[in-house]
C-alpha cells in the first residue's frame, strides 16, 4: 500500500508542526516569541548564521541540535534570515 507524494508530504508537514509544537510546550515560546528574544539579546539578524541561532537557543532554551534546526527552518520559511 504505497503512499502518494501529497499523503508524505501532507505527513512531514504535521510532523514538523509536532515538532515546533514540542519547542513550544518545552520553551514557552512560540517561533516568533523566540526571535523576539533573539532580537532582544542582540543575537539576531537576518544575515545570522545557524550556528548563531543554534548555539543562543541551547544555551538560553536547553535546546538541543534537532529542535534548534527546526527554529531554523521556521525562521528561513518565515524570510526572518536569508536563504544562502
Amino acid at each position: 500500500n504505497s503512499k502518494t507524494e501529497s499523503q508524505l508530504t501532507k505527513e512531514r508537514r504535521v510532523s514538523f508542526q509536532a515538532y515546533i509544537d514540542n519547542i513550544q510546550a518545552k520553551t514557552g515560546k512560540t517561533p516568533l516569541q523566540l526571535k523576539e528574544a533573539a532580537e532582544k539579546a542582540g543575537v539576531y539578524n537576518p544575515d545570522m548564521k545557524a550556528s548563531e541561532l543554534v548555539d543562543f537557543v541551547a544555551k538560553e532554551f536547553d535546546l538541543g541540535h534537532g529542535h534548534a534546526m527546526a527554529i531554523w527552518a521556521v525562521f528561513k520559511d518565515e524570510g526572518w534570515v536569508t536563504k544562502k
